[in-house]
């Protein structure tokens, strides 16, 4: 199948010793909510570009929750494309953003091809989202990349149905600039589905993201403090939300910073 000019294949799930090998990688911190985590300069995006048509998905889903759970620099997010939803199931959570912001990493990465599930670390690697090992790695070294401060100074209901939330982030090192985004997500999503691949299956996932803002923009000598009024999901309340903020190179390219804070926190 075709969509955006590019080819959807299918990525098989990895190998049934998995479990034992997430385990491993991630049993030396123990389990933290995000929500207890501090804004600093340190914390990893991770996004996750999956479907709930893809029966290759659920393994990497569960990676994302497990991510979530375990990792305290991880800033996790779940973006699910549209492509799928001709093949039996409609994504309820699904939005052509995320196959375009997909398929614009996939020009990014020079990859023939995009593919669920994909997980895409601080803009920087990719891999096939259900690999624990790959995870891992790829996490260790984002941890070490230089990066600005951002800060989501904070986030009030401004009235039923918006948020306003007050972002501020460093200006630039260097001479390039750089793109500041608000991210409303879901804390935990989880569907029946009823057709397709993964029919008859209940499925569940992490920072569902349902919108994506452009605050503005930093650069050398140039930081961001702004005001900015978001939408909530249709149906869901601010006890369910997450705010991401980060800022990313254009392209999209590099994540020079990120960090999440739940309305009310």
């Amino acid at each position: 199948m075709t969509v955006l000019g590019f080819q959807f294949p299918v990525q098989p799930i990895l190998g049934i010793g998995q479990g034992l090998l997430l385990a491993l990688i991630f049993s030396i911190a123990g389990p933290t909510k995000a929500s207890d985590v501090p804004d600093r300069s340190s914390m990893v995006l991770v996004e996750l570009f999956t479907s709930e048509g893809c029966s290759s998905c659920p393994p990497a889903d569960a990676l994302l929750q497990e991510l979530d759970r375990s990792q305290p620099e991880a800033v996790v997010l779940s973006e699910h494309v549209d492509y799928w939803n001709q093949l039996g199931w409609k994504d309820p959570y699904s939005s052509h953003f995320y196959s375009e912001r997909q398929a614009a990493y996939a020009r990014h990465f020079g990859l023939d091809s995009v593919y669920t599930p994909e997980m895409v670390v601080d803009g920087s690697q990719e891999f096939v989202g259900s690999d624990s090992r790959q995870a891992g790695q790829a996490l260790e070294k984002a941890r070490g990349a230089a990066k600005i401060s951002i800060r989501i100074a904070s986030v009030s209901l401004e009235k039923p149905g918006e948020l306003r939330v007050r972002v501020e982030a460093d200006a630039l090192p260097s001479s390039r600039q750089a793109e500041v985004y608000l991210v409303v997500a879901l804390d935990h999503a989880e569907s029946q589905v009823g057709r397709g691949e993964n029919a008859g299956r209940r499925l569940t996932h992490a920072a569902v993201a349902r919108s994506v803002t452009k605050a503005g923009v930093v650069g050398k000598g140039k930081g961001l403090a702004q005001e900015v009024h978001l939408a909530l999901p249709p149906g869901d309340g601010p006890s369910n939300l997450r705010i991401v903020a980060f800022v990313q190179e254009a392209g999209p390219g590099r994540v020079l910073a990120v960090t999440m804070r739940r309305p009310g926190n």
